[in-house]
């Protein structure tokens, strides 16, 4: 099939590139010409592992290519998919501008008849919204679609490539069959193809990301009740993850959950409730507990320094990005006790194996703030450790590299990395998220 993806940030580059792999020609198309001249280069944007690969092998072959003409991408493509980004307005909605702006130039340049697929996430009935913005300017038939995303950052290309289910929004059979030969490639293990009315499509989305959500806050609660009763929290989720009901996913507890789409769906999710007059109580609660986690660890901070001797004090940060394999700082719990540490006087030595450059980037410059090349000139002469995101790399390291680079043996694990009993047999203070600290 010919393909053409508008939007070359995270869903539109992993989409364009799993597409041409299956041997569709694909058009991506971007208004940045620097961005488009880098990645015509071979230079990716943004770290997910295996694109960079990916991208450079269906380049090479021809079957994927990169333009900022969207009026080359239209007449050439059967297919075109709206993949741009949607920012939380001010009133906590999706803003639609960039995606309604696209539509319109399809519209603009259709040369016969076209299928036009949502890829951003948007709320509930923006698929009519495209397909009358198209329509104002084009003669040509068009049928919108709904295919919502489900990819997780650091597993979008497996995910892509092999995914659980494909969801589909259709007005018709016709636009049914064309995403089923699509989509046929990636689901030969059977996994389903979900065909189902546009707005219900669009509204899986957001009830997926908001029942994930839940989940991640619905521990973290239970976590800070065990904390304060004594019991362990790592053993609970073992006790509720292994009933078949439950599961072991989206239980781990920790200070938060960060990203590009959690934070955003369940905002515009409550919105959309209010546009509907549904008051979408537990979902405005997670957004509450969420919000809280994130200062978990200053709160801890606090309690064992003092309230009023935070100020001078340096503390190193491992994990900058709000999951591991990812440099997307969107969100992310290290922003908000980055913030926070600053307004008390404190200066923090960080570093994340990727996210170095984008937390600079969305932080800003400041003098308090130093960016290390490894986590070991992290902790070097910082007076407390605190483990923002649960990177492999830092699993397992030096303790007593750590005990002896480090003022004083603290640290603060907001991700639950690190065995208690190992913590004291290494001599540390520590501090975890529900379960026991252990001090001396």
């Amino acid at each position: 099939m010919n393909i053409a993806v508008v939007g070359t940030g995270y869903v539109g580059l992993v989409a364009g590139a799993c597409f041409a792999e299956t041997g569709n020609d694909v058009i991506c198309v971007d208004i940045n010409q620097s961005k488009v001249d880098a990645l015509n280069g071979g230079e990716i944007p943004i770290f997910e592992p295996g694109l960079e690969d990916l991208v450079k092998s269906n380049a090479k072959a021809k079957r994927l290519t990169f333009t900022t003409s969207i009026k080359d991408a239209v007449h050439a493509s059967e297919i075109i998919f709206i993949a741009v980004g949607t920012p939380q307005d001010e009133d906590s909605s999706a803003d639609l501008t960039h995606v309604l702006a696209v539509a319109r130039a399809i519209g603009e340049n259709m040369n016969g008849p076209k299928f036009v697929v949502d890829k951003s996430t948007v709320p509930v009935g923006t698929a009519d919204l495209v397909k009358a913005e198209i329509e104002k300017v084009s003669k040509f038939p068009v049928e919108v679609i709904s295919n919502p995303e489900f990819l997780k950052e650091g597993a979008a290309i497996d995910d892509f490539l092999r995914p659980d289910r494909v969801v589909v929004g259709v007005a018709s059979e016709k636009s049914a069959a064309v995403m089923r030969e699509l989509y046929a490639p990636f689901v030969r293990t059977n996994n389903p193809i979900l065909v189902m009315d546009i707005r219900s499509a669009e509204m899986t989305k957001y009830a997926a990301n908001a029942m994930l959500a839940l989940r991640v806050s619905f521990m973290n609660e239970i976590a800070n009740l065990c904390e304060n009763s004594g019991a362990d929290i790592s053993k609970v989720r073992v006790g509720i993850g292994t009933d078949s009901r439950i599961g072991m996913s989206f239980i781990f507890p920790g200070i938060g959950y960060g990203g590009s789409c959690f934070p955003k769906d369940v905002q515009a999710l409550i919105r959309t409730g209010k546009d509907h007059g549904v008051d979408l109580r537990i979902a405005r609660s997670v957004e509450e507990v969420n919000k809280s986690q994130k200062m978990l660890m200053v709160h801890k901070i606090k309690e064992h320094f003092g309230e009023n001797k935070v100020r001078g004090k340096t503390f190193a940060m491992w994990g900058l990005a709000f999951k591991p394999k990812t440099d997307d700082v969107r969100e992310a719990p290290a922003l908000a006790i980055c913030s926070e540490l600053v307004k008390l006087g404190a200066r923090v030595k960080a570093f994340d194996p990727e996210a170095n450059g984008t937390f600079k980037e969305k932080f800003g410059e400041h003098s308090q703030i130093e960016y290390c090349e490894s986590n070991y000139d992290a902790v070097r002469g910082a007076d407390a450790l605190i483990v923002c995101t649960e990177w492999n790399a830092f699993r397992q390291p030096n303790f007593k590299k750590i005990k002896a680079e480090l003022v004083s043996p603290v640290i603060f694990d907001g991700r639950n990395i690190y065995e208690v009993a190992d913590m004291r047999a290494h001599g540390f203070t520590y501090y975890s998220v529900g379960r026991p600290a252990v001090t001396w």
